[in-house]
């Protein structure tokens, strides 16, 4: 077996069908970020190519891999196929009502149907609410968020190198008493609020639920003692978070 992926490790050691809800989320996460490579009936023509589609028992589903030769191989020699991110693929599938098979006989074989791919299309369709913040006294983060949000923090941080100085998350108290919780983002130009906020809230939507919520400011604050940095661990600009921006996939066909 080639060398393990990416998905191939968060299913090390339990099987993407086996594992709880926050894994399941987690694993699905990475697919979205994931290039697919799907397998098609015949070499794309022109800008338009056709998903080669298996009938399972749960009904027709399309057959990927996150690596090609993985997927010539279950296949038995070469294959035509497409390479794209999983997110255009799952929401392409779930449009059209069908399922997904991905990476069969590797460690992160799963197999998603309708209702998997619509939660993946609604998770991915997160976009952060705008509006006027009340007053609110800014103190640490709770442990318990902390322990959820600090290690995806970090590594979509890594994902925005050169676009964001740094990030720092905090609890709020509102005049009321209640509580949440911020995520102040520093060095970030003006002109990249906008899909900054969208990959932050795309990571929080697939996030077990956070008590009191979580909001995004790109306004200079005055850290309470106890908020929690991160910044990012290579200065050299890296490819930015995946974007509706990543240019035209083929048009699929069933």
């Amino acid at each position: 077996m080639a060398d393990p992926t990416a998905l191939d490790l968060l299913c090390a050691r339990v099987p993407f069908h086996d594992a709880d809800a926050p894994l399941r989320a987690l694993v699905l996460r990475q697919l979205a970020d994931t290039e697919l490579h799907a397998a098609l009936v015949t070499e794309p023509a022109g800008d338009r190519a056709e998903l080669r589609m298996f009938d399972l028992p749960g009904g027709p589903v399309a057959l990927a891999f996150d690596d090609a030769a993985a997927l010539a191989g279950f296949l038995g020699g070469p294959v035509a196929h497409v390479s794209l991110p999983g997110r255009v693929l799952a929401r392409e599938l779930a449009e059209a009502g069908r399922g997904l098979l991905v990476n069969p006989g590797r460690p992160s074989e799963m197999l998603l149907d309708g209702a998997a791919l619509d939660w993946l299309c609604t998770a991915l369709a997160a976009r952060p609410e705008t509006g006027e913040a009340a007053p609110r006294r800014l103190t640490a983060p709770r442990a318990d968020v902390l322990a959820v949000l600090a290690e995806p923090l970090a590594a979509r941080l890594a994902d925005m190198a050169g676009m964001v100085a740094g990030i720092a998350l905090v609890g709020t108290a509102g005049q009321t008493g209640e509580g949440g919780h911020l995520i102040v983002v520093a060095g970030a130009a003006d002109q990249d609020h906008a899909v900054i906020a969208k990959a932050l809230a795309e990571l929080i939507a697939f996030l077990p639920e956070i008590e009191g919520g979580v909001d995004v400011t790109f306004q200079p604050l005055a850290l309470p003692p106890g908020a929690v940095r991160i910044e990012p661990m290579a200065p050299e600009p890296q490819p930015t978070a995946p974007s509706a921006g990543q240019g035209a996939p083929p048009r699929l066909r069933w």
